[in-house]
């Protein structure tokens, strides 16, 4: 995997804000908004196209090495928010692709195509949902005003190789490969400047102001960002180990204070608080939690002081915290006069099926993800409920008919193809294991394997369509591997 990243970086097209800070040109501040369109004969660079392309090749190696999250109610609430603030930001491709990290630090990043990376644990540190959507706006900036290719095009190519080495260093940090990225971090950072942070701070303050563009447009109150800021100094402030998201954005009291009067100068917005976005901190907050008696001893401490959406995510809380515990009466009992109130609500509904299936009644669990289903088909939590809750019933031919719908919805989502693998190995059907384990290791970048498995597909018993299909995606596979690896 690390020869591949190498690769990668290779060409150069390795783009995040967290590593924006490592392209060292004083130049660039004063001529960032003279730039010619990349791509063209003058620049003679990226292409959005080209920046797209080679942003599947990251995420694959980041699914691969990065430990993710399988929630698809909090990975749902990440799509649906970022796609609305998209819409209402300057970013002209919408193409975006998510990854939800397993990691209660505070940190998100981008990367050419359009990739967001969240953690986990921005939803533990962000005190409303515009604190949250504050930073995941400033990502979509970076990604609209294509910080990254500015700084190729600005950078002498003396630089480049050394930009390069630093970018597949922090890759392979980002991706879990410690030891082999501090080795290509240590080797290139000796030769960074003083100047090093003069790039990053333009590219921050401008990402900054036109997040918050972003962010008032999309409805949500403008103080919500130098609000998440100020939380972010005092985490600094009062704790050892300082936010994964600072180490990668330099912040100081300068451009807290700027964004404090960029907020100022525009109108007042008041943004009513998403009961959504506080389940889905419940669900992240009970994700790193063990304590699961205490954390419900907590919320009925709490409760009585709280109101509206608020108590909602606090009585969800103690529910999903109570299923966790194995105490289902109880958690079907806090559950039911949410369910009183809102029905029709998706999380609630997963969470009900989940503590009837949990609790051994598997026709009641299937009945409430059926009903939902059709008021909202295609519905991605919960279909992958669904195939799960008939995967644990014993269904296994049903559960492949939601999961292979599922993967032509989703045929990224590598979870989707590991699932139908395992699936597909209990019903016998040993091409559809080998086809399925294909994708999945391609999903992951391994290239070879996904190969072996398509060819080991060949051998079993398939009828001509499907011949044909699997001859169709080795072709693919290997378009793919001499477009960028040879």
């Amino acid at each position: 995997m690390n020869i591949r990243l190498l690769q990668l970086a290779k060409h150069c097209i390795l783009v995040s804000s967290i590593c924006i800070s490592l392209c060292t040109s004083t130049a660039v501040s004063a001529q960032i908004d003279n730039l010619p369109v990349l791509g063209d004969a003058v620049s003679g660079t990226i292409t959005t196209q080209q920046e797209y392309e080679f942003g599947r090749e990251i995420i694959r190696s980041m699914r691969a090495q990065s430990p993710l999250l399988q929630d698809a109610l909090i990975e749902e609430y990440i799509a649906s928010l970022s796609y609305h603030l998209a819409a209402n930001s300057e970013l002209t491709d919408h193409r975006l692709e998510f990854l939800l990290i397993d990691s209660d630090q505070l940190n998100a990043f981008a990367a050419p195509g359009g990739i967001v990376g969240i953690n986990a644990g921005l939803f533990l540190f962000s005190d409303n949902e515009g604190q949250f959507a504050s930073v995941v706006s400033h990502e979509l900036a970076h990604l609209s005003q294509r910080h990254y290719a500015r700084g190729v095009a600005q950078s002498q190519s003396s630089r480049l190789a050394t930009v390069a080495a630093t970018l597949a260093g922090i890759l392979i940090l980002a991706a879990g490969g410690a030891e082999a990225g501090q080795a290509a971090l240590a080797a290139s950072q000796a030769v960074m400047t003083e100047n090093r942070l003069q790039f990053s701070r333009s590219n921050e303050e401008e990402a900054d102001r036109v997040g918050m563009r972003t962010l008032f447009n999309a409805g949500f109150d403008p103080e919500d960002m130098p609000g998440m800021f100020e939380n972010m100094m005092q985490m600094r402030s009062f704790s050892r180990r300082m936010p994964e998201f600072l180490s990668s954005h330099p912040l100081d009291e300068n451009r807290v204070a700027d964004s404090r009067n960029r907020a100022l100068g525009l109108p007042p917005v008041e943004h009513i608080q998403n009961v959504e976005f506080l389940l889905m901190k419940q669900r992240a907050l009970l994700h790193f939690e063990t304590n699961y008696s205490a954390y419900v001893d907590n919320i009925d401490r709490d409760l009585p002081q709280l109101n509206g959406a608020e108590a909602d995510a606090a009585t969800y809380g103690k529910a999903l915290a109570q299923l966790r515990d194995g105490a289902f009466v109880a958690a079907s009992e806090s559950l039911s006069p949410l369910l009183v109130k809102d029905p029709n609500r998706i999380s609630y509904a997963v969470l009900e099926a989940e503590i009837a299936s949990t609790s051994g009644n598997f026709e009641k669990a299937t009945a409430i993800l059926e009903d939902h289903l059709d008021i909202n088909p295609d519905n991605y939590p919960l279909s992958l409920s669904y195939a799960e809750m008939l995967d644990t019933n014993g269904q296994y031919a049903e559960a492949i008919v939601v999961y292979k719908e599922l993967s032509q919805q989703r045929p990224n989502d590598t979870n989707i193809w590991y699932q139908l693998a395992e699936l597909q190995g209990l019903v016998g059907d040993i091409s559809g294991v080998h086809q399925a384990r294909a994708e999945f290791f391609y999903g992951t970048g391994e290239f070879g394997r996904s190969i072996d498995h398509l060819n080991s597909a060949l051998l079993e018993r398939n009828d001509t369509l499907t011949t044909a299909r699997i001859r169709q995606r080795l072709e693919d596979i290997q378009t793919t591997i001499d477009r960028y690896y040879q």
